[in-house]
């Protein structure tokens, strides 16, 4: 259970007095959202807890977890200009000179970490404000020192859904599971540690990248990846048979998510020759992240993300927004989009998001909802149509899916739905579980 993701959304229902204590008995009334006793009329869930929220404050719970976060872990990071976290001090060069470097050092900056990105013919060099210079003032720094280059903030990216508690395998197999697709289909995975000892990855082949090589199980990254490849009696992600790729882009560390991390693990797919890449993160715009993803679309990979669930009037997210990128959009049983769905251009596809069962802690499976469990759904549809890395393909592949799509909401293309509905045959339910914790 993602408890800090919980927690926001409850404090915005009036639910929580404080991070450390919920307070589940008092009826609550919060203006635009119905009347709930907890527990009684609600299902105890996130799913029922977000259906009630005002969609115009649905906004404000990803920063309250993002305030949460800065507050836990304020000796490391710190908030942009703009709210968003980032690595406090550090600051990203793509790419540049050697003259840009030594101008940089001239001016008090050290070199904490190069990354060669091999498989992108680029390089990231990440850099330390001098002593006494806030993170701001060392971007505006290096700008001016080298207008030619590419300077940002090393961002991080959080993820785009939640998981609920734990529950045994679903009753039922879906009937229209895929086949097994050869070993030749590759999907890469951005994301957290995914747990390989679960049921649903036997004899599935997932080659794993990132923290020295000791990638570190999560929650969401298990779940994100049974969606795509997982297979049991009971159960079936969208592409059950194809190679996955999985780069832990956290490591269980309060700096995980950082954009030199997941430029990395870009770097890595693209060495490897994935074609299909699904990242179910989100944050703010970066220009590193966005000349990483840049050149990933320009040597024929397809690059999936998930919208995010800030809500339909929220900024939009990245790299869901970045050109190139198929965005998607989650829907749930009654085929609506979720009330905390983004909404915007950046849309092009909708997929299950809710109402539906991913790979769980130890052997369980849970139920999920977000953006970030149909974003897999839509990647995992995506393999069975590009087997390597290929411009030219790559937009047939999107061609044939924007065909089979369900068209929903408005006629034709739309901000909320985009093409609109696929892969709502592979949706597989679980009882959603209790809020409260297990005991």
């Amino acid at each position: 259970m993602k408890y800090g993701h919980i927690i926001g959304v409850m404090v915005l229902l009036g639910v929580v007095s404080s991070p450390a204590k919920a307070q589940v008995s008092l009826p609550v009334q919060v203006p635009g959202v119905p009347p709930v006793n907890l527990p009684g009329d609600l299902d105890q869930t996130v799913s029922g807890v977000t259906e009630r929220l005002d969609p115009k404050r649905l906004s404000d719970v990803r920063p309250l977890r993002i305030r949460e976060m800065l507050r836990t872990h304020r000796d490391v990071l710190e908030a942009d200009p703009k709210g968003a976290p980032m690595l406090r001090s550090e600051v990203l060069a793509f790419s540049p000179s050697a003259a840009a470097l030594d101008q940089a050092r001239a001016a008090g900056f050290t070199v904490l970490r190069e990354r060669a990105l091999e498989g992108l013919d680029a390089t990231l060099v990440v850099l330390r404000a001098p002593e006494g210079m806030s993170t701001r003032r060392a971007l505006k720094r290096l700008r001016s020192l080298d207008p030619a280059g590419t300077y940002d903030f090393n961002h991080v990216y959080t993820e785009s859904g939640a998981i609920e508690a734990g529950g045994p395998a679903p009753e039922a197999a879906a009937v229209n599971a895929p086949p097994r697709l050869k070993l030749a289909a590759r999907i890469g995975l951005i994301d957290g540690g995914v747990d390989q000892r679960h049921p649903v990855f036997s004899g599935a082949t997932i080659n794993s990248y990132g923290c020295t090589g000791k990638p570190v199980v999560s929650s969401h990254g298990t779940a994100v990846a049974s969606l795509i490849v997982g297979r049991s009696e009971k159960f079936h992600g969208a592409a059950p048979g194809a190679e996955l790729f999985a780069a832990d882009v956290y490591c269980g560390q309060p700096t995980g998510g950082a954009v030199d991390a997941v430029a990395d693990a870009f770097a890595w797919l693209s060495r490897e020759r994935v074609p299909i890449i699904n990242v179910s993160l989100v944050g703010p715009p970066n220009v590193t992240l966005e000349n990483v993803i840049r050149i990933v679309g320009a040597r024929g990979h397809i690059v999936v993300a998930a919208v995010g669930n800030d809500g339909p009037a929220a900024r939009a997210l990245y790299p869901a927004a970045y050109p190139g990128v198929v965005g998607v959009t989650a829907v749930d049983s009654r085929r609506r989009a979720l009330v905390e769905a983004g909404r915007g251009s950046q849309v092009d596809f909708a997929a299950p998001g809710a109402d539906i069962a991913a790979a769980g802690s130890g052997q369980t499976y849970a139920a999920v909802r977000g953006t970030s469990f149909a974003a897999p759904i839509v990647a995992g549809l995506l393999v069975a149509e590009l087997h390597q890395p290929d411009a030219a393909a790559a937009e047939r592949a999107l061609s044939t899916l924007s065909r089979q799509a369900l068209d929903l909401g408005s006629r034709g293309r739309d901000s909320t739905y985009g093409d609109g509905l696929v892969g709502d045959a592979l949706r597989i339910e679980l009882a959603a579980a209790s809020l409260v914790d297990n005991k």
